[in-house]
């Protein structure tokens, strides 16, 4: 989902800054819809809102979007990222099917950042401690693959999402139609500036394997 954050103190007619998040439950009898926020004390835009958010308050809301779901014909599941992708993961572990192998990487500051994850699927969680931009690829290299073509979700901070994108594609052979990749933002970037560069990037990522 788009969502539009109300600025305190902005001319009228300003737009309201947008943050993309993921929903991480919908309930349509209740008409509740769940949505996680990480909240860096008194940085950024959606963080700051959440924590100080009252019965009430509002937001605009676009979309849902994205083409993601989990194949059931698939041979196996890997789903890897950071923090910011945990609810996108939690709500797609949900829609595997009953005993189908499931691989997850999740980079994270510490264990104090580690959530219970649970599916349908025969679930294997890898928890990865660090801020390393190769470290989700390390992790991932060292995987024994289990047989037969993955289905694979790889989203996250730019580099670590390209770096494990290379693995997969270059060492590892997956197809590319197999794999959904995207960097949701980038260290040293704010979100504006990482949907400027965006598009680069893109670019590059697409570079990089297009020989395989």
């Amino acid at each position: 989902m788009k969502l539009q954050f109300p600025r305190e103190g902005a001319p009228e007619g300003e737009r309201p800054k947008v943050r993309t998040y993921t929903v991480r439950e919908w309930d349509a009898e209740r008409g509740l819809l769940t949505i996680d926020f990480v909240v860096h004390g008194d940085e950024g835009i959606a963080g700051p809102w959440a924590a100080a958010a009252q019965v009430g308050d509002t937001l605009g809301l676009q979309g849902p979007g994205g083409g993601y779901a989990p194949d059931p014909t698939a041979d196996w599941h890997l789903m890897a990222g950071d923090t910011s992708v945990i609810p996108a993961i939690s709500t797609s572990l949900a829609r595997v099917p009953v005993g189908a192998p499931v691989h997850v990487f999740l980079q994270v500051h510490g264990p104090e950042e580690q959530v219970g994850l649970t599916s349908p699927g025969d679930l294997e969680v890898h928890w990865l401690h660090g801020d390393g931009d190769g470290l989700l690829a390390e992790a991932i290299s060292a995987l024994d693959f289990p047989p037969g073509t993955p289905q694979a979700f790889l989203h996250g901070e730019a580099t670590s999402v390209r770096l494990a994108r290379r693995h997969l594609v270059v060492d590892r052979s997956v197809p590319a139609e197999s794999l959904s990749a995207s960097g949701y933002w980038k260290r040293t970037l704010t979100d504006e500036g990482w949907r400027d560069a965006k598009r680069d990037w893109n670019a590059q990522v697409e570079a990089e394997t297009a020989s395989t």
